[in-house]
C-alpha cells in the first residue's frame, strides 16, 4: 500500500489531478464496479464531474495498469484495484454477481493452449459462467407457466432444465 494516495500516479507518469483520484479510490473500494457505480461515487466524494472525465480516467488507469478492465460477454465493463496477478473470475448468470478466482496453476499464464500459432503469451482471460449459491438456493418461476419451483437441480453436464436455461453468448470459458 501506498503512504500517500497519489504516490501510484506519480510512479506510473501521470499528473495527479482531483478526478483520477476519486476514481481510483471508488475502483479500490469496491469489486467489479460498472462506470456507473464509479462514477456515482466519485461524485459523492468530488462533487461534478462528467460521465466523459470518469470514462477518461478509467482509461488511463487501465492502461497504466493500476486497475484492471473486465468486460464479460453481454455485460458492462467492469473495473477492479486487483491488478498485475492474472486471477480469473466467476459470473452468476442470474443475478450478475461477480467474484475472483486465483490463477488456476502456477505463474502467468496459468494455462497454455495447445497451439499458440507463434505468439509469445503473456496473459490468460478465464471467465467461469454458472449460479451463484444464493441465486441456486432462490425459487425460481418457470417460464410460461408462473409455477414456483424449488432450487433447481443440476442435469448432466451442468446445465439446467432447458426450459430455464439462458442461451447467452458467454456459454464457453474465453481463453485469451
Amino acid at each position: 500500500m501506498y503512504d500517500d494516495p497519489a504516490d501510484p500516479l506519480r510512479r506510473h507518469g501521470l499528473q495527479v489531478t482531483a478526478q483520477r483520484l476519486a476514481v481510483l479510490a471508488a475502483v479500490s473500494g469496491r469489486q467489479h464496479g460498472t462506470t456507473d457505480d464509479i462514477a456515482k461515487a466519485v461524485r459523492a466524494q468530488i462533487g461534478v464531474i462528467s460521465r466523459q472525465a470518469v470514462y477518461d480516467a478509467l482509461g488511463v488507469l487501465a492502461d497504466k495498469g493500476l486497475i484492471r478492465r473486465i468486460q464479460p460477454a453481454g455485460s458492462p465493463a467492469r473495473y477492479e484495484g486487483r491488478a498485475g496477478d492474472n486471477h480469473h473470475h466467476l459470473i452468476c448468470r442470474t443475478c450478475g454477481r461477480m467474484v475472483d478466482v486465483d490463477c488456476a496453476v502456477g505463474a502467468a499464464p496459468c494455462l497454455t493452449p495447445a497451439d499458440d500459432s507463434g505468439y509469445e503469451i503473456d496473459e490468460a482471460e478465464v471467465i467461469y459462467w454458472g449460479r451463484c449459491p444464493q441465486c441456486l438456493a432462490q425459487p425460481r418461476v418457470q417460464p410460461g407457466s408462473g409455477e414456483v419451483t424449488g432450487p433447481v437441480s443440476r442435469a448432466p453436464h451442468g446445465r439446467d432444465n432447458k426450459e430455464t436455461d439462458r442461451a447467452t453468448p458467454h456459454d464457453q470459458t474465453k481463453q485469451t
